[in-house]
């Protein structure tokens, strides 16, 4: 037998060494990868790791990156093993008990650009795209990632920034073509509860013909997202494959677009700039742009909502952002229509998937309770989404669109959607509400002038939407109503006892309703 060289023998060593068994361990980091090692593990002591460090985890030609937590629970993971939190161990796609490699790993090479911004450098393109690169690789820590996000915040973004950062963010991960022109898609800034104008502009546009794959967000802070709503109807995580056939087939979809690794790393900054409530003109440019290039859109709606409790508070305000929008869309190749929409109040009656998707169908189906204001903003966007057809004119679009809605042709592309996405049972005449319930009644006479969108989004998640699904508001009174004292103005659905009671609580505080003189009643900011 042909023994081993010192040196061949030392690095068989290390390589057993730093072998450890993988374990699953079941803890959401939220997008964050975490390895977790044991504290007498002796891979831990020899290399000498530190909490927080970054470690480079591999087998078998996958590799990712992830940073240490230590533990000195056998029971979490034992001395001969590496644990992952879920999001780790799904990525790294590798069975629990196989043997990985772990080894520190290379600092991020963009770090020297990260500091140049925290101290108030205006940064060029290739810094932009290095720091993205790092950022989806995962070889930030979360202190790194707080830091860049903060710095952004602070020192502004100027609009070359932003397009940098934008189209930095849209070279990473997949790039769709969906081998057609052109191809469209309305996106919401967001913070209007129950705004589920995605769920009727798809159907409808869809049913003229025009392709619309329709990728959503699920809620982070929000009582539902698009996806959330959707998934009362259907399902909405689907392989992309899968996904490429349906809207090839029925010209539209309306799923979740976390398994279409889209933007990868404009994921991990927003699990770092929602629990900071940062929410930077330049990052959500950034953020929303580079996701729709990235899914290989052409044309976009942009919904802008402005109103006393809306993300955009003013007009002048709404006009920089669309000048910032359409700056970054017109660098990126990307054709943009920017309309300004009524914020002052949520959009629809509903306010939680289940709520939400009883008012979608309705408006579908032209129910005598379809919320008006549901279907009219669904309109007036599938309309300007429309005139993107060359052979629509301009101003026909909202008449075009109305007729595919009154005919039922948009009810039967959504049905034709709902049943390749894999259709779940739901009657929008009886929806299945969380069984819990109480009632908001009006404490004076006089007309609804003002509507809290942030205290009823808060009270819906205190009720416990999106993760209970019948969770959520049931508005009765809209801006503009008169009532008497007593009146209801609102019902509350929880599915837990305990949900209920924070909601009441709440609602005890503020209930988000302001009574008084109609002619107090906020101005109406909208571009028709």
């Amino acid at each position: 037998m042909k023994k081993l060289e010192p040196a061949t023998d030392a690095a068989g060593a290390a390589l057993a060494a730093s072998t450890l068994a993988l374990r699953r361990v079941g803890i959401d980091t939220y997008r964050e990868n975490v390895a977790y090692l044991h504290r007498e593990c002796e891979l831990y002591r020899a290399e000498g790791f530190q909490a927080l460090a970054k470690v480079e985890v591999s087998s078998n030609g996958r590799r990712i990156l992830a940073s240490v937590n230590v533990v000195d629970d056998a029971a979490i993971v034992g001395c001969d093993e590496l644990g992952l939190s879920e999001d780790a161990f799904t990525l790294l796609g590798l069975g629990e008990g196989q043997q990985v490699q772990v080894s520190q790993a290379e600092p991020a090479s963009s770090i020297p650009a990260l500091h140049r911004k925290i101290a108030g450098e205006r940064l060029n393109a290739e810094d932009f795209s290095a720091i993205v690169n790092d950022i989806a690789e995962h070889r930030y820590s979360k202190i790194e990632l707080t830091a860049f996000v903060v710095a952004c915040n602070q020192s502004e973004l100027d609009r070359e920034e932003v397009f940098f950062l934008s189209d930095a963010m849209s070279h990473v991960g997949r790039r769709l073509n969906w081998g057609e022109h052109p191809v469209v898609d309305k996106h919401c800034i967001g913070g209007i509860p129950g705004n589920r104008t995605s769920m009727l502009v798809v159907p409808i546009v869809a049913a003229h013909g025009m392709l619309c794959p329709k990728t959503s967000s699920r809620a982070i802070t929000s009582p539902a997202g698009t996806a959330d709503t959707m998934e009362v109807l259907a399902t909405v995580e689907l392989p992309f494959d899968q996904l490429e056939d349906i809207v090839h087939t029925h010209r539209g979809c309306l799923a979740w677009g976390g398994t279409s690794d889209l933007s990868p790393a404009d994921d991990v900054l927003i699990a770092v700039e929602r629990p900071l409530s940062i929410d930077s003109p330049g990052q959500m440019v950034a953020s929303i742009l580079s996701k729709k290039v990235s899914a290989g859109s052409t044309h976009l709606v942009l919904d802008i909502p402005i109103g006393p409790t809306a993300k955009v508070r003013s007009m002048p305000e709404a006009q920089r952002l669309r000048r910032l929008f359409e700056f970054v869309a017109k660098r990126m190749g990307l054709t943009l229509d920017v309309v300004v929409t009524d914020g002052r109040q949520p959009v629809g009656n509903g306010i939680g998937p289940v709520l939400e998707a009883r008012d979608v169908m309705r408006v579908l189906q032209n129910h005598a309770e379809a919320p008006n204001d549901l279907r009219q903003k669904a309109l007036r966007l599938a309309g300007r989404m429309l005139e993107f057809d060359p052979d629509v004119r301009g101003g026909d679009g909202f008449a075009i669109a109305r007729d595919i809605l009154d005919s039922g042709r948009a009810l039967q592309k959504m049905q034709d959607i709902i049943a390749a996405q894999g259709a779940k049972s739901f009657d929008p005449e009886h929806p299945p509400l969380a069984p819990l319930c109480f009632e908001i009644h009006a404490g004076e006479s006089g007309t609804v002038i003002g509507i809290d969108n942030l205290q009823l989004a808060r009270i819906a998640r205190q009720a416990g939407a999106p993760r209970a699904a019948g969770a959520g508001v049931d508005l009765l009174a809209k801006l503009g109503s008169t009532v008497a004292a007593g009146d209801l103005l609102y019902r509350v659905y929880a599915a837990y006892p305990t949900e209920l009671g924070f909601a009441r609580q709440l609602c005890e505080r503020a209930t988000g309703f302001d009574i008084g003189d109609a002619a107090a009643m906020p101005r109406l900011f909208v571009e028709f």
